[in-house]
Order: structure tokens, then C-alpha cells, then sequence
């Protein structure tokens, strides 16, 4: 009896060499071309996917981009392409509003981006109720991957417009990771985040200060008495943003860590 003819099967794709890879990146200038191959041949589920995440990442596109996620605060936090990538250096902030509120029951993340501090917020916090927003609808689809399994809300809209009415007055802590770079420097930024994130999550007007003046000043009809405001901002701006929380009638100071260059401004609702 003649044998049935047999499927022929696809060629295989072999395994992407990790010397080759790395020597790509490298080429393409990226600093920690080493330990980049590594997350990403660990990542990719096939060598052709592979194969396309190195093209990617060697085109420029963000290293978290290219990979679909971000460590941030010891969660992986997915990133999609054209939202803003959390940095590292934010998680110092996640910690001071852990030191700063770490009764809150009431959490909000305004320009929230991916989510990340929410998120992060959510699982230091037990029983959190947390809300984020942002302009952008793009960031607000990811915001809603990235908070979902803490049951967070995330809401489309400009700043505390966003917002449901509800949370007047009861917000224990309110992060605003605002853009706070200044129009005419943008352009000076690494061509990762001028090319690939949103404009709106970079720019903060003529001297970097334009939201974060705009959240200081509606932030304790907000806040819960006692409740704080924190947002990052630069060495250079952190004076303007000092008196820009004391003039909105928030007891202010200023956290720094130099090992991540990062610089945050706090302020307080008085209990009274």
C-alpha cells in the first residue's frame, strides 16, 4: 500500500547567537549592550521574535518598549509603545509617599503614564483604594493593564478633571509625576524619549513648571487633612517648586537622593 504523503514541515528558525546580538546593539550605541541581549533573547518566545525586538531596539525604540515591560519598584510593569517608560529614579518618590502616608487609604496618581507608581503604591499599600489619570488614551489603556489587578481606577482626562468628585477632600496621597522639562530643552533630551514618548509626558512649558504650579494649586480641596502632594522635579526648578506648594497652603520640604539623582518635593495638607 503506497504511503501517504508526508506535510513538509517549515524550516526551523535557529537561535539568534547572544555575541550577535550583543555586537548589534553595541554598534547601535547601546551603553549595556550586554545585559540588554540578555533581557531580551530571555524575553522573546521564538527566534524570529527575537530577531524583531533587536531590530527594534537597534532602530532606537526604548529598551522597555522593545520588551513590552519595565522593572519598577519590584514589579514588572508593562509599557506599551508610545507610553512614557517609568524611571528608575522614580521609585524614589514611591518611597517617600510610603514614608510620608503610610495610613492612606485613598491613593490618586495623576499623569499617571503607564501606572507604574500607582501600581507600586497599590502593592506596598493593603486595601488601597487607588484612581490614576491621564491625558492621553493611550497611557490610560496601559495604566488599566498595569492597575487591574488591584482594582484601580483609571480615568481619561486633563489633571483633577479627571477626577470623580468623590475624592474631594479625602486623598491621602497624591502623586503627579508632571513633565517637568522646559519647552526649549526637549530637544535636547536622549533621541529615546524625544522620538518615542508622548510630547505631553516630556514637556512642562516655558521653565518646566507650568502643571506642577497647576496641581500645587488645586491640591488640598483634594487631599484629606493631613494628606500629601509629591512630585518630581529637577535641582534647578526645586526652589520654584517649593514656594509653588507654599503658596497653594501646603507645609512643604524637599527629599533628595543623590545616588538617583532625584529630587522630590512634598507637601501636606495641615490636619486642621
Amino acid at each position: 500500500m503506497p504511503s501517504s504523503p508526508r506535510t513538509p514541515r517549515t524550516p526551523s528558525v535557529p537561535p539568534l547567537p547572544p555575541t550577535a546580538v550583543v555586537r548589534a546593539l553595541r554598534a547601535a550605541g547601546c551603553v549595556f549592550a550586554e545585559d540588554e541581549a540578555e533581557l531580551i533573547l530571555s524575553t522573546a518566545r521564538t527566534p524570529d521574535e527575537a530577531a524583531a525586538m533587536v531590530e527594534r531596539r537597534v532602530s532606537g525604540l526604548p529598551l522597555e518598549q522593545v520588551l513590552g515591560w519595565a522593572e519598577f519598584h519590584g514589579l514588572r510593569v508593562t509599557v506599551e509603545p508610545g507610553v512614557f517608560v517609568p524611571r528608575r529614579r522614580t521609585e524614589f518618590l514611591v518611597d517617600q509617599a510610603l514614608a510620608q502616608g503610610p495610613d492612606a487609604t485613598v491613593v490618586v496618581d495623576l499623569c499617571c503614564g503607564s501606572g507604574a507608581v500607582g501600581a507600586a503604591l497599590a502593592a506596598a499599600l493593603d486595601g488601597i483604594e487607588v484612581h490614576a489619570a491621564d491625558i492621553d488614551p493611550v497611557a490610560v489603556r496601559c495604566a488599566r493593564r498595569n492597575l487591574a489587578a488591584a482594582g484601580g481606577h483609571v480615568h481619561t482626562g486633563d489633571l483633577f478633571d479627571a477626577l470623580p468628585a468623590c475624592l474631594r477632600g479625602r486623598v491621602g496621597i497624591l502623586t503627579a509625576n508632571v513633565p517637568y522639562v522646559p519647552s526649549a530643552e526637549v530637544g535636547l533630551l536622549p533621541a529615546e524619549a524625544r522620538d518615542h514618548e508622548p510630547l505631553a509626558a516630556l514637556d512642562g512649558g516655558a521653565d518646566g513648571l507650568d502643571l506642577l504650579r497647576r496641581v500645587a494649586a488645586a491640591a488640598p480641596e483634594w487631599l484629606a487633612p493631613g494628606g500629601c502632594l509629591l512630585s518630581e522635579t529637577s535641582e534647578r526648578q526645586a526652589p520654584a517648586a517649593v514656594e509653588a506648594f507654599g503658596r497653594a497652603g501646603l507645609s512643604t520640604r524637599m527629599a533628595v537622593s543623590r545616588e538617583l539623582s532625584a529630587q522630590v518635593v512634598i507637601g501636606v495638607r495641615p490636619a486642621r
